[in-house]
């Protein structure tokens, strides 16, 4: 009886321990992918849609069949808009979960705040959202736009004829480094363009704020001054409540046009937009960009938000930071590839020159300075809460991490890493 149940016992336990080396194989035979995005608090509104076409992405390439002969498993956390929650999670992703890659982040306190950790642990992010540039880390790639990509080119197109030759400037944004650092930046580019102090005006809002009833009346008086223009650096879902009150208080953009940089068609779903039309956003892709390539990006999109049942799939759109979520995947795919591992140091130099055919309608180069070279497009809103492309580029510019407007730029190093 004794021997009986040793024999059980024996055979329970070698059955266990087969168990989990299967366990242990079937887990070596993944990529664990990390996706670190606010899915709730003021910034799921925008950052929501970016997880959503991470796991599209992944799948796609997953039907191909993965990279280096492995599936990719995405790994997501929600930080829920809480910007020292965004280094918790990320170190989480790197020591825990021990992720290859992280695709993640969409304000740069986000960005600022993970930073340190994947410099520590030698993680390996991708950050999709355009910034304020003056930064450059061997652990980052930045596949949204640097100033040069976006900003400055916007106030240009402000100050041109064909922009409406404005002579002021309102510069309103959320509360934190990449408003203050990006109109940092204009103020400098501006005054070199011979606009007066007086004619440039600074104010800043917390996230999440909603009551802009006294700021629009005082962009209604400054504007009184002379041709006024708005750049907007409004993030998250204050974005509705602003826009509302521009209607509200009937400032169209023939009176004083907005342009925004962190406004798209995702931002736009939840508000009337007939109101809006004529407003801008410079950005480096717009969903109605028409070439063969964004044409099927956007049929997938559109049919993955109905198959996965997501929330308004029937109004499901792209913008800007998808396309940029989108791209950074398949490039890091891509040089994992060429790299033959998922090894951080290798992977790195590897993308050094990647391109990929992307939905902007242009082949998009990963310089060694992180960055992307990208197309600028300024877009109109149109009723339909899309936008009408008014301007662009020839092609892709370089991107220019360090501003040449803030002194002593010109000593900083163009490459993240010195030596590579």
């Amino acid at each position: 009886m004794q021997r009986r149940q040793l024999i059980k016992a024996l055979t329970l336990s070698a059955s266990l321990v087969t168990m989990g080396m299967s366990w242990s194989i079937q887990a070596a035979e993944t990529i664990k992918v990390g996706i670190l995005h606010s899915l709730s608090g003021t910034m799921a509104i925008s950052e929501t849609s970016l997880k959503d076409m991470a796991l599209m992405t992944i799948d796609e390439i997953n039907a191909k069949g993965g990279v280096l002969g492995k599936q990719l498993e995405p790994v997501v956390v929600d930080p829920a808009s809480n910007w020292p929650l965004f280094a918790e999670r990320g170190r989480q992703l790197l020591t825990q979960d021990k992720v290859a890659v992280t695709f993640g982040c969409w304000t740069s306190v986000s960005r600022k705040s993970v930073l340190p950790v994947y410099e520590e642990l030698n993680g390996l992010l991708f950050y999709p959202v355009q910034y304020e540039g003056e930064e450059l880390s061997a652990n980052v790639f930045y596949t949204g736009a640097a100033p040069n990509q976006q900003a400055i080119p916007a106030v240009e197109y402000l100050l041109s004829e064909d922009g409406g030759a404005a002579k002021r400037f309102f510069l309103l944004g959320t509360d934190y480094v990449y408003p203050r650092t990006t109109n940092k930046i204009l103020r400098a580019f501006l005054i070199s363009k011979g606009v007066a102090e007086k004619d440039i005006e600074e104010v800043y809002t917390p996230f999440g704020h909603s009551d802009y009833q006294t700021i629009v009346a005082n962009i209604k008086k400054f504007s009184a001054g002379g041709k006024t223009a708005v750049v907007s650096t409004i993030n998250g879902d204050s974005n509705v409540p602003f826009y509302k009150e521009l209607a509200n208080q009937g400032l169209d953009a023939t009176d004083v046009p907005v342009v925004a940089f962190s406004v798209g068609e995702e931002e736009l779903r939840g508000i009337d937009t007939k109101p809006l039309v004529g407003h801008l956003a410079a950005w480096n892709y717009f969903q109605s960009v028409e070439n063969p390539v964004n044409t099927e990006f956007v049929k997938k999109w559109k049919a993955y938000a109905t198959t996965k049942g997501l929330p308004n799939a029937d109004k499901a759109v792209t913008n800007d930071p998808m396309e940029a979520t989108y791209v950074g995947i398949h490039m890091w795919a891509q040089a994992v590839e060429k790299a033959g591992t998922t090894d951080v140091d290798k992977v790195r130099q590897a993308l050094y020159g990647q391109t990929f055919a992307a939905p902007s309608g242009y082949t998009l180069t990963m310089e060694k300075n992180h960055h992307l070279h990208k197309p600028v497009m300024i877009g109109e809103v149109q009723e339909d809460g899309q936008f009408s492309v008014v301007w662009q580029t020839e092609g892709p510019l370089r991107a220019q991490p360090w501003s040449p407007y803030i002194p002593g730029n010109d000593q900083k190093p163009d490459y993240a890493v010195v030596g590579n």
